[in-house]
């Protein structure tokens, strides 16, 4: 007890009487965080590393009497008190009511699983009083964590209030228990009257008890592939202390979704996220001399969408990170590193992020890994000013970065402590309408093959390091340094002189026609809106070296917010009320289409949001109207094969998109890598006029599920529609023609391509009677069509003695040109006989020479 301080007699400073006051007077204190956040906190169950005694219990700070009661802890550091909120949710308001002994140093905390705790807030300046807190994050589990007192007294809260959503709504966890009469099994068995089965009986008086040793555990087969949103266990006397529930698509392969090692045994409901065939319990301590004994294991399926986000408090889950200037550095450097040691190596994981920067300034540095998207909140780059790098190494691989793919950063500035930013990345990653203070290095000291620049400023010098190829499109920089095969330059302000093969410069003064990746910004009202660029014709340079670009803001309330788990139902229905669709950071199955069908609808996803459609149906499918917009999405085949993965236009599409063409922007496709995929073809383009900028469609050939009879998949890219003009066009490793193009007017502005490097011999690699497959076909009844920088490679490690007659086939009319091309020999593993038609090369082993350009054709 402190002295002089008995159990209720408490001493009110200045702030208390006032608050009285406004009390009796009926005047609102403080207000929610927004309409749509409640308090989550008033009753649920706290606890707290100590307590004056029994009178001040951690209860008491939630209970919602404001003046009455009070937890009050012992009086050393550090203290801590915590409520479980009961389900995850969304958490952007805390509101301490401070007794006059305060914490003058202290955190604002949560977590998922009460055990690890990531930080929303921080001070070491605390004053007491009341205090109302903006934070952002998620977690069931909230607490103040103090590390210094303001009096010599212990920690003392009246009141410890949280706000925010839960992200649901009724209906979205299904009621029906799904692994009711499914198939069980489990580490072992206490006796034959106790099987695994009969935690899944649906019978309360039956249950499963496992041997009295550690570790143990119990699991369910559902069946088929399902995304959970609950698992409900009911323990006999003999519980679990410390355990995890967890998620795999083979029950051999395990991903933990909870984790607990305070586990108390009764009726414990988890609301768990997660999406496999078959889910456990793994425990690994008891709380009694037994086994580990359940009544009944219930497991829950469902959706999660905010249909109507409010525009101040939007709920993107989880694995979305809001920072603000207010917190501290330690705090948000903390949260990158921890994102980054997640993602650094994790190449085919299920993990996804996004790390969002409201405008202002941060003293940190960001090292950008697999799967991670950063990107400020303000409408210019400038807004947010990053006083670090912005940087992706190659450490993990020894310095080689051919294979740091899917990853962004997008719509801020840095400024590199180092002088430059290190940015080694290959396909699949995009840097947008970033203001480097500073050169920008884009390779790691090893290989590097690949990459994306858009929209961009750069105040020192791009060395290109050992990139192979690379494009650049509206860009401006002080100068630029370097080539290797297939460097080309679209729209560049100070772009190199033009020249091929030595050095290996590909310029185009102006971009034709485009329109900027849309983006989210917060504007001066603390508002989320998504900005969508306007169309632009013959430009060079970027959007918003002038000021605010050209273009329209939509909402976010005019969006459908999905979280991992949603239906292919809920979406379609979302779009086709005339919502926008945002898909928030994670992995989404799907057992049907997404239609997109209203002009003008815009899908934008965060942290490579990717979408998998497990019943081998296409997962998107945008209709025949003006000015859709998808961007920021990897689609990942499924072990059931598609068809076709994406498709714009139905077959037969004719209208006229000229004055405003649908657009796509870093959206990728994924054949095998992590996990058996079937695709027959990944994009197929119906529509006229469409915008393709920054694609990579690949068939794995390293990581899980590869293998030629495995991964099968025929073609990357069909562009049927006429007047297509695609920037960055990366195709790999498909086992036919990689693009087929059938359609009028195309345009390409640097290609790459990979042959697959897997063929078993020359026989499996045969189009006909002709060796091989070309990279890139234009069909011989088009007309018009021009590319220009584009390089094709191969690599044929199974039997290097396999040819592939040419890399590019085109009809020989005056309308079809192409520039600037280059066929590779990798090592000398294999040979192109030609760069196109029967022109150029050969490269290969016994050509005498790996490699071979070619300037024009005709």
């Amino acid at each position: 007890m402190h002295p002089s301080r008995a159990p209720g007699r408490h001493r009110l400073g200045p702030f208390f009487v006032t608050l009285i006051g406004l009390l009796m007077s009926g005047l609102a204190v403080v207000a929610p965080a927004s309409a749509a956040d409640g308090l989550l906190s008033q009753g649920k169950a706290a606890t707290a590393s100590s307590s004056e005694g029994a009178g001040f219990a951690a209860s008491a700070a939630f209970d919602g009497n404001l003046a009455g009661t009070r937890w009050a802890s012992a009086a050393s550091d550090p203290q801590w008190v915590q409520v479980d909120l009961g389900v995850t949710a969304s958490i952007s308001q805390v509101v301490l009511t401070w007794e006059a002994a305060f914490g003058r140093s202290f955190k604002i905390q949560a977590s998922a699983d009460g055990s690890a705790w990531a930080d929303l807030y921080s001070t070491t300046t605390g004053t007491g009083g009341g205090q109302t807190l903006t934070v952002s994050g998620s977690g069931r589990y909230v607490r103040m964590y103090g590390t210094a007192r303001g009096t010599g007294y212990g920690y003392s809260l009246w009141e410890f209030q949280v706000y925010g959503s839960t992200g649901s709504t009724p209906g979205q966890c299904g009621t029906a228990n799904v692994a009711q009469g499914k198939t069980a099994a489990a580490s072992s068995v206490q006796a034959a009257d106790t099987p695994a089965a009969a935690a899944f009986d649906g019978n309360p008086g039956t249950r499963w008890s496992s041997a009295a040793i550690d570790p143990q555990w119990i699991q369910i087969d559902l069946g088929s592939t399902q995304t959970i949103c609950r698992a409900v266990l009911t323990w006999e006397a003999a519980a679990a202390k410390a355990f995890k529930i967890q998620i795999s698509p083979n029950a051999t392969a395990w991903t933990d979704i909870y984790s607990t090692t305070t586990g108390a045994g009764g009726t414990q409901t988890l609301d768990v996220t997660g999406t496999g065939r078959y889910l456990r319990l793994y425990g690994t301590a008891r709380t009694t001399g037994y086994g580990y004994s359940l009544w009944e294991f219930a497991v829950h399926t469902g959706a999660v969408v905010d249909p109507d986000p409010d525009p101040r408090n939007p709920d993107f889950g989880p694995n979305v990170a809001v920072f603000d200037p207010s917190m501290s550095a330690p705090t948000i450097q903390n949260k990158l590193n921890t994102v980054f040691a997640q993602q650094e190596s994790n190449q085919f994981g299920n993990e996804r992020q996004a790390l969002l920067f409201k405008p202002g300034r941060y003293e940190v540095g960001v090292r950008v890994g697999y799967y991670t998207q950063v990107a400020g909140l303000g409408m210019s780059p400038d807004d947010v000013d990053i006083r670090g790098p912005v940087m992706v190494d190659a450490g993990w691989f020894g310095g080689n970065a051919t294979q740091n793919f899917w990853r962004a950063a997008e719509n801020l500035s840095a400024a590199p402590n180092e002088g430059y930013n290190r940015w080694a990345v290959s396909q699949a990653v995009s840097m947008r309408r970033v203001h480097i203070r500073g050169d920008l290095q884009l390779d790691d000291g090893g290989w590097s093959s690949g990459g994306f620049l858009a929209d961009s400023k750069i105040d020192g010098q791009v060395r290109s390091g050992s990139q192979q190829q690379w494009l650049s499109r509206n860009t401006d920089w002080a100068s630029w340094s370097g080539s290797v095969w297939n460097m080309v330059f679209v729209g560049a302000n100070n772009a190199p002189a033009p020249s091929f093969p030595n050095p290996s410069h590909t310029v185009v003064a102006q971009t034709p026609l485009v329109r900027e990746k849309p983006f989210l910004y917060v504007d001066g009202q603390s508002r989320y809106n998504v900005f969508v660029p306007a169309l632009r014709q013959n430009t060079a340079g970027t959007t918003w070296s002038g000021g605010t670009p050209a273009g329209t803001s939509i909402s976010i309330s005019d969006f459908s917010i999905a979280k991992p788990g949603v239906s292919t139902a809920t979406v379609n229905a979302a779009l086709a009320a005339g919502k926008n669709l945002l898909f928030t950071p994670g992995v989404y199955h799907l057992d049907g289409t997404i239609r997109v069908t209203r002009p003008n609808t815009v899908v934008l996803g965060m942290g490579l949001a990717t979408l998998v459609p497990d019943t081998g149906a296409t997962a998107l499918s945008v209709a025949d109207v003006d000015g859709v917009k998808v961007a920021g999405i990897l689609i990942d085949a499924a072990p059931v094969n598609s068809a076709v993965l994406m498709e714009v236009g139905p077959t037969g599409s004719a209208a006229d998109h000229s004055a405003n063409p649908t657009s796509l922007h870093d959206v990728y496709f994924r054949v095998g890598g992590a996990h058996v995929g079937k695709a027959t073809v990944s994009l197929v383009i119906n529509s006229d006029h469409v915008i393709a900028d920054h694609m990579w469609a690949w068939r794995g050939d390293h990581g899980d599920g590869v293998g030629w009879t495995v991964n099968t998949a025929d073609t990357g890219v069909i562009v049927n529609g006429d007047d297509v003009t695609a920037y960055g066009l990366f195709v790999e490793h498909y086992q036919k023609h990689e693009t087929i193009w059938n359609g009028n007017g195309g345009r390409t502005y640097m290609f790459q391509n990979e042959r697959p490097y897997d063929p078993p011999d020359q026989a499996a690699y045969m189009n006909g009677s002709t060796r091989g497959y070309a990279a890139y076909k234009v069909a011989d009844s088009v007309t018009t069509h021009e590319a220009w920088g584009l390089g094709s490679y191969c690599l044929f490690l199974q039997d290097a003695g396999i040819v592939a007659e040419r890399s590019f086939e085109v009809p020989v009319r005056p309308g079809v040109k192409f520039h600037n091309m280059v066929i590779v020999s990798l090592g000398g593993l294999g040979t192109i006989n030609h760069v196109i038609n029967d022109t150029g090369g050969p490269v290969g082993p016994n050509a005498g020479k790996t490699i071979d350009y070619l300037v024009n054709h005709p």
